[in-house]
């Protein structure tokens, strides 16, 4: 089936919770609409176990939970996503009124007023210098378009915009800075954009609008959403950057359920099974690492599995319960105690008020889960508690846990803890992990058995000191580089970026929902827990596996949770 021109739209798997509808690989208005419009019709499908719908410049991501999804009816709905949009297109082409350049027949036109030099735009002369214009003649070419909203990520709020005057199309900054500030204008060859919040960035910073892009006192947080038009209006008069609205700050709970936190430990979060349903506004997922030491931590005391409790990685917290509270933890064996007394991995213990809990370090896996009954009760932000520190979101004010930080603790559930189960296994030094080919195997060589598949099921890589939660950098030897550059999608937990190095990044839970390297393989989802318990120095495997052993893996492994509780 054709959605309007060139060729027709090839659905392909990204691994096995998700899938990506490509259309022409090119960055066109009228492209770009047709992605918008398939996923309007995926969301009005709302078909059950779909739980995030992305468009991005020339596709459309598909998130969803294979165990709770009709794949039928998915198909069916992605179907007719397709021919919705196929007749709009054959509408549009048969005589529907020309839009404005860049503009968009469907989204608001937004008006962003811009303070174009200065501090913030650093880069408008050398700008005008690549363009052989002056600094004037810059800011009128800018300033004078009407620019497209193709889709949004990077940071939550982040949009990206085209296209920019050809002759002010100043690339990249060849080595990006480590600091740029809230509201800063900036041009990457065609695109345009403003950074929500300060961050690292390699654009060429022209300016800087007072507007928060991104701001959680609103209604709807993004200031753009995908298909708008926007207006850059030159501002004369000078102003400080409004900071955005922030979630509800964290404060210490008014109840005697709490614990406070004596030493942090090394990088301790809130997770809850994270922030899903924002991705199209550049809102990462978060979570945790490992989902199902996750859940078996709640289900030991007694909570849905969903409930927020606390990530520690590698070396955990000191904690002093001022309650009477039940704990557990599941996953890493970090060596916990409560008051001294060892306290065994996937085991709860009912503690007195005042008992310490503590770790003493790390004997195998990466991430201990520890729960108390009633859950983590710190504010709601965009439905999710977890911590997301790259974008300040969620947990104790989106960052880490420190010294001196009270949490409080939800009422208790009904439902009686389980007492000790059996440690699930963990790495023991390293992983073999099972992939899926794509969903871009296609930058590299065509079919199964290219030299990058081959090579990545060759190589023993090792996990390098420069991984985090957003993705582990592999060390141990180099792929075929991709082929060709691609322009800009959706990326997967557990998707395997090939950037032209040739050295993989496996992304993991705090990744940004955008990437501009190519996924040569995927992670299946059984698969993804094992990931999250390995640490910098451990060694990583990749193994091609098919979508139904992929999906007989995973309902084994729910078939072993749900033997737990």
């Amino acid at each position: 089936m054709r959605t309007g021109r060139g060729r027709p739209p090839q659905v392909r798997a990204a691994g096995d919770s998700a899938l990506l509808v490509e259309l022409e690989a090119v960055i066109d208005a009228d492209v770009n609409a047709r992605a918008i419009a398939i996923a309007g019709a995926l969301r009005v499908a709302d078909v059950p176990g779909v739980h995030d719908i992305v468009p991005a410049y020339r596709s459309v991501a598909v998130y969803f939970d294979p165990l709770a999804t009709d794949r039928h009816a998915l198909s069916e709905a992605l179907s007719e996503a397709l021919s919705e949009a196929l007749s709009a297109a054959s509408a549009d082409a048969g005589g529907a009124a020309p839009q404005p350049a860049g503009g968009s027949a469907g989204g608001a036109l937004v008006e962003i007023p811009v303070a174009y030099g200065g501090e913030a735009g650093a880069d408008l002369q050398a700008v005008a210098d690549w363009a052989h214009l002056t600094t004037e003649q810059v800011i009128e070419r800018h300033a004078s378009g009407i620019y497209r909203v193709y889709m949004l990520g990077f940071l939550p709020g982040f949009a990206y915009m085209g296209s920019v005057d050809a002759t002010i199309a100043a690339p990249r900054r060849p080595t990006p800075r480590l600091r740029v500030p809230a509201g800063a204008v900036g041009i990457a060859g065609h695109q345009t954009g403003v950074y929500p919040r300060e961050s690292p960035g390699g654009w060429q910073l022209i300016g800087q609008t007072m507007e928060p892009v991104f701001d959680l006192s609103r209604a709807r947080p993004s200031l753009f959403a995908p298909g708008d038009s926007v207006r850059f209006v030159r501002e004369t008069s000078a102003r400080c950057y409004s900071s955005p609205g922030k979630a509800e700050s964290f404060a210490p709970q008014a109840t005697s359920r709490v614990i406070t936190v004596l030493s942090p430990g090394l990088f301790t979060t809130v997770q809850d099974l994270g922030r899903r349903g924002h991705q199209a506004d550049g809102v990462p997922v978060a979570g945790p690492m490992d989902s199902a030491s996750h859940r078996l931590a709640n289900v030991l005391v007694g909570n849905p599995p969903g409930a927020a409790l606390l990530e520690a990685t590698l070396g955990g917290p000191e904690l002093r319960l001022e309650a009477p509270v039940t704990v557990a933890v599941a996953g890493a064996d970090l060596d916990a105690s409560v008051d001294g007394v060892p306290l065994h991995v996937n085991a709860s213990r009912g503690c007195a008020a005042g008992a310490v809990l503590r770790f003493a370090g790390r004997r195998t896996g990466a991430r201990a889960y520890v729960a108390f009954d009633g859950g983590l009760s710190v504010p709601l932000v965009l439905g999710s508690r977890a911590t997301h520190p790259g974008s300040d979101l969620g947990g104790v004010d989106g960052r880490a846990l420190r010294a001196g930080d009270t949490i409080g603790l939800g009422d208790p559930h009904h439902t009686q803890p389980r007492g000790m189960r059996q440690p699930r296994p963990l790495p023991a030094g390293g992983a073999r992990l099972r992939v899926l080919p794509g969903p871009q195997d296609d930058a590299f060589e065509a079919g199964f058995g290219s030299a990058a598949l081959d090579a990545l099921q060759r190589i023993r890589f090792i996990v390098s000191p420069q991984s985090n939660r957003m993705g582990y950098r592999l060390a141990g030897g180099a792929l075929p580089p991709p082929r060709r550059e691609m322009i800009s999608d959706a990326t997967f937990f557990g998707g395997i970026q090939v950037p032209p190095s040739g050295d993989p990044i496996l992304l993991m839970a705090d990744r940004q929902t955008t990437g501009g390297y190519p996924q040569l393989a995927t992670v299946i989802t059984a698969d993804l827990p094992l990931a999250g318990q390995l640490a910098p120095g451990d060694w990583i495997e990749f193994a091609l596996c098919t979508q139904d052993e992929a999906l007989a893996a995973l309902v084994e492994q729910e078939r072993d949770l749900r033997a737990i509780g």
